[in-house]
């Protein structure tokens, strides 16, 4: 990093390191800095108190200019001082957010039980922590002087104090240096155990963050710090007053926006200016800047495109497609197109906007995906058109039957042009590398041949296509350099081409959140609490808390303790009713809890009056509890106790729409729930209907979430209505930030939610009018502007390496390339080697027996297990079907071309879901879902979330032997009636 990048980081970071700095010895060691610099700063630490003194030491590091090597020699300071976690924020290398919250949580918990803490033996623990390497020599010398001094009291607060800066582990290393020196009752409290009776083998608290949370999404709202102000890349400075905003400025001085979104309407105003008219829909007309990033792939190069949202990418690559095909028609030869994009929307999308109506006249276009009707299969569709437009996945499973020697599969060979939308996904474990790697196989065997004089196996151009390849996490400018090379050697690509647009980064908004609501939901969890007996390591409403009370319900349910099993199962839904009281409003989170318990009661009623279902003392406990806190609904009716976020987005929204002539935008929230909730909070706010807001909701189409998902259907149908004007602000989860295509937008609002740089770049993006905007929205302490700024810097970060990259030499680009293909093609033969491995591993079915994870009812034998399409797990014997009961589930409702789901299955005994009902080429078959279940695995029970997770190998479903066994079974039926 140079002087500007490590300035940059620090004070990315400053809010964070000035409380992890010892800032007496640090100082000692510095030598850029100058004497009377120190004494202020050592006169700061006298009066102030060390966080004061690390501030200005921080200051005195961004402000002022060294000498060289100024940023080796602090880290070294650091580094001997034992301030190793300081030193790692510095030089841009922070922990995961993840372990980063878990250290936060940690830290937390020091402070809480301090008063127990403090009456530790001193000396003892410090001998013990000092022999860990968690104190270096000086520590020790200081905190023994303090003890001595001052009193074994002061002493332990010292030694408190030094140890919460130490780097991640300190904490499961202090607690054994507790257990060691005799003070176990204090270790145990800190590890959240009764402090009563025998307790189990401890675990480490690591352990506890492994689940994640639904919908994949981490919560920054356990930040217990506020984040520093956000640092400008730019040198462009802000009013602290003013409305952050992000002014896109066009990507060509002489670029109409509005003219390349749609290039075939020329107005008579064009024509004045000189402009050719369409004379039919197929001209397509490209700016200089897009025929500049095309012209390599017009000469028929691999090439990567990478141009902002919004600049016209799908353009370029509709008119190179065509070009691709009139050059292999004039040659004599036969062109065909293959377009690749990862979403199920993008097919029809590209297919009506793009490449369906600029050139099926002249060529035969035709989209297939996973929501297709067509009644061909892929090969024939593949022979019959030119441009074919699918899912990468459509592709990669009919290239994987071509492997096998399926009549029914593809090859590589039978295209001549690629193209790869949203090509930054080219990486581990994407289908799109899967794609490639089978590419890049070919075309060293190929070398292969030439070598032999045997004729190569012909592979089609690839052209990738991209807003931003990110930096795939790096944290300098060298490793963001080798991430935009590893992806150039994924795709094959001659050259990457690009065209930046010019930014002005502004600060994002801040606000602080008021919570009273929360209280009585705190109630409410510390009374379950107390009935289960357990306590929590961190804060009720963090992703921390969420991750703890999920280890807690799986380790009941494998340890049969149903009273614990269950009222965490109730904590993790408050827990998120607590998130949302802080982001939509109060009586939007009341209404989650509601329905969570009418669902609950729902589940204890059977639709067959013959079968009762057991409700336990700790159900009714919790249905009453529920019920009995009437004031709880009464609070969401006092608008006085709304959060502060919540407020601030409001002044935001009318802000805009009273500001420009014609507002148009979209704003991003985590989840689904969040976006529903946020819109009809729009809708009903009368103030938002007199300035002319007209909101609605956008949202993914997986099952994976507990809120139904939205049909593809029902998106084209925003979307169209966001384009024409009938919607102008559309709430997001972040399907709406790649690859979709959405109407001009003069402002984005990002609430209450960060990613990557990736993410950021492309939410951004979506403002392509003029004077947009682009706001960040944070709820307090959650630490979303300071990841903002991070993903600032990595965005400054990757243009610098997409620019490096584009000069180097290409002699050195295509060596390095090179070197990332044949590593990409090891990594991918020791991948498939250990696959194969770990399938001869797999063990018989009959080694596991599964159980109901909410009774401990038992089910079946893994002997009655059967899989269907090498994906559904079904059970169709008789004795597990008088075990379960059929109930409807609207939010579950798919069909396939060979089957169907649209209800469930549920015990007979307690209610507790294990499925859905299938309906497979007309038989009813009972699919199971692991994670409903407790696993019993020889002598241990397990958890497992998936079925992949469990080394089983079941048998494939034999549909004649049901069919028939069904039929006879008729057949017997109809004779008894006779």
């Amino acid at each position: 990093m140079n002087d500007d990048q490590e300035r940059n980081t620090i004070n990315c970071f400053r809010n964070r390191l000035r409380r992890l700095i010892n800032v007496g010895p640090v100082l000692d060691m510095l030598q850029f800095l100058s004497d009377d610099q120190k004494e202020l700063i050592r006169a700061k630490t006298r009066t102030e108190g060390d966080i004061s003194a690390a501030d200005l030491l921080l200051h005195e590091v961004i402000t002022k200019e060294h000498s060289e090597g100024w940023f080796r020699e602090l880290i070294t300071a650091l580094e001997t001082a034992g301030c190793r976690h300081a030193a790692n924020y510095m030089e841009n290398n922070p922990p995961s957010p993840s372990k980063e919250f878990e250290n936060d949580n940690c830290i937390k918990l020091i402070d809480l039980l301090k008063l127990s803490l403090v009456d530790m033996k001193t000396r003892d623990v410090c001998n013990s922590c000092y022999q860990r390497s968690l104190l270096t020599d000086e520590d020790r010398e200081n905190i023994f002087a303090v003890n001595d001094q001052q009193g074994n009291k002061a002493g332990a607060r010292l030694l408190l104090s030094r140890l919460v800066k130490k780097e991640l582990g300190w904490y499961s290393e202090f607690l054994e240096a507790l257990k060691e020196t005799g003070h176990g009752m204090l270790a145990r409290e800190l590890q959240g155990e009764p402090l009563k009776g025998e307790s189990d083998e401890p675990q480490a608290l690591q352990d506890e963050t492994k689940a994640v949370a639904p919908g994949g999404t981490e919560d920054f709202s356990a930040r217990s710090h506020s984040p520093p102000r956000a640092f400008d890349l730019h040198s462009s400075q802000t009013s602290p007053s003013s409305a952050p905003s992000l002014e896109v400025q066009s990507l060509d001085s002489s670029m109409d926006t509005s003219d390349f979104l749609s290039s075939t309407d020329v107005s008579a105003g064009d024509l004045a200016k000189g402009k050719k008219a369409s004379a039919r829909p197929s001209e397509i007309v490209l700016h200089d800047y897009q025929m500049e990033v095309a012209l390599p792939a017009l000469e028929g190069k691999n090439i990567i495109i990478c141009l902002p949202t919004g600049s016209g990418k799908t353009r370029v690559a509709v008119y190179i497609t065509k070009q691709h095909l009139e050059s292999r028609r004039r040659m004599g030869q036969p062109g065909k197109v293959v377009v690749l994009v990862n979403k199920v929307p993008l097919v029809e999308q590209h297919y009506k906007a793009e490449f369906g109506k600029f050139l099926k006249h002249q060529y035969s276009v035709e989209r297939v995906s996973g929501d297709s009707q067509l009644k061909i299969s892929f090969p024939q569709v593949i022979e019959k058109n030119d441009i074919i437009i699918c899912t990468a996945q459509i592709l990669e499973n009919s290239l994987a039957k071509a492997k096998n020697g399926d009549e029914d599969g593809i090859k590589l060979s039978q295209f001549t042009l690629m193209v790869i939308d949203e090509c930054h996904h080219t990486q581990k474990g994407g289908v799109y590398n899967h794609i490639m790697i089978r590419y890049l196989k070919q075309k060293h065997r190929n070398i292969g041949l030439l070598k032999e004089q045997k004729t190569p196996v012909p592979l089609p151009q690839i052209l990738g296509l991209t807003a931003s390849p990110g930096v795939g996490g790096a944290k300098n400018q060298q490793k963001a350099e080798e991430h935009i090379l590893r992806i150039c050697a994924n795709l094959d690509a001659y050259t990457i081409k690009t065209k930046s647009l010019r930014e002005e980064l502004m600060a994002p908004y801040k606000c602080i959140a008021s919570d009273p609501f929360g209280d009585v939901i705190k109630g409410i969890m510390d009374e379950i609490h107390s009935h289960a007996e357990l306590s929590p390591l961190c804060q009720p409403g963090t992703q921390n808390y969420e991750q703890w009370v999920v280890q807690k319900e799986q380790n009941a349910a494998k340890e049969d303790n149903p009273r614990v099993r269950v009222c965490a199962e109730h904590l993790r839904q408050y827990n998120e009713a607590l998130h949302q009281s802080n982001t939509i409003r109060m009586s939007d989170a009341f209404s989650f809890l509601n329905k969570y318990y009418n669902e609950e009661l729902k589940k204890k009623s059977s639709p067959d009056e013959d079968d009762v279902i057991q409700i336990t003392d700790t159900e009714r406990f919790l249905f009453r509890l529920f019920k009995g806190v009437k004031h709880l609904q009464e609070l969401t009716k006092n608008p006085q106790y709304e959060n502060n976020t919540l407020a601030t987005l409001k002044t935001k929204i009318l802000q805009e729409f009273t500001s420009r002539t014609i507002a148009r935008g979209i704003i991003f929230t985590k989840t689904r729930h969040s976006a529903i909730a946020l819109s009809q909070w729009i809708r009903e706010n009368p103030k938002f209907e007199s300035v002319g807001v007209r909101a609605s909701h956008l949202i993914g189409g997986g099952d994976q979430s507990v809120v139904k998902p939205m049909t593809s259907a029902e998106q084209k149908d925003v979307l169209n209505k966001f384009h024409e004007g009938e919607i102008n602000v559309l709430i997001a989860t972040t399907v709406a930030e790649e690859g979709l295509d959405i109407a001009q937008c003069n402002f984005v609002i990002r609430y209450c939610l960060v990613t990557n740089e990736i993410a950021m770049i492309q939410a951004r993006g979506r403002g392509r009018a003029e004077d947009s905007s682009y706001t960040v929205v944070e709820e307090a302490g959650s630490g979303v502007a300071e990841r903002e700024s991070v993903n600032e810097y990595r965005e400054t970060m990757m243009s610098k390496a997409i620019a490096r990259v584009c000069t180097l030499c290409q002699e050195e680009y295509e060596k390095k390339t090179k070197e990332y293909q044949m590593q990409a093609i090891m990594e991918e033969r020791v991948k498939v080697k250990k696959k194969q491995q770990k399938v001869m591993k797999k063990e018989d079915p009959s080694k596991v027996k599964f159980s109901c994870r909410s009774c401990n009812k038992p089910v079946c034998s893994g002997e009655d297990i059967e899989i269907i399409e090498n994906m559904h797990h079904v059970n169709v014997t008789t004795a597990f079907r008088e075990l379960f009961t059929v109930r409807e589930n609207t939010s579950l409702q798919e069909r396939f071309l060979d089957y169907e789901a649209n209800g469930v299955i549920a015990c007979k005994q307690c209610g507790q879901q294990w499925g859905s009902m299938m309906l497979y080429k007309s038989i009813e078959c009972p699919c199971l879902h692991i994670k409903h279940f407790v696993v019993t695995y020889g002598s241990k029970k397990k958890d497992f979330r998936k079925w992949n997770e469990l080394a089983i190998r079941f048998p494939s479903f034999s549909y004649l032997q049901h069919a028939e066994h069904i039929a006879n079974n008729s057949d017997e039926e109809m004779g008894d009636m006779e």
